[in-house]
C-alpha cells in the first residue's frame, strides 16, 4: 500500500516495481565500480535502454537530460 491508504493501481505497482528495479541495479554498479564510474555506467544503461523508447516517442528532452549528466561525468573526470 502507499501511504494515500490505497493499493496501487497496476501501471502505478509497474512503474514502482521498474524504479526499485533500477536503484538495485544504480546501487550493485557503485558498489562494483566505484561511486564515479557507477554512475556513469548507469546513466549510459539509462541512456541506451530509456533513449531508444524516448527516441521512439519523440520526448527529445529526457535525451538532452541524459546527454547532460554523462558529459558533467565526462567533463569532471577528463580534467584530472
Amino acid at each position: 500500500m502507499n501511504p494515500g491508504g490505497r493499493p496501487l493501481t497496476k501501471s502505478e505497482r509497474k512503474q514502482f516495481n521498474r524504479a526499485q528495479h533500477e536503484q538495485k541495479i544504480k546501487m550493485q554498479l557503485v558498489a562494483e565500480h566505484g561511486p564515479e564510474l557507477g554512475n556513469f555506467y548507469y546513466w549510459l544503461r539509462l541512456m541506451n535502454i530509456r533513449g531508444t523508447q524516448a527516441f521512439r516517442t519523440g520526448d527529445v528532452q529526457f535525451i538532452r537530460d541524459v546527454a547532460l549528466a554523462l558529459e558533467n561525468v565526462y567533463r569532471k573526470h577528463q580534467r584530472r
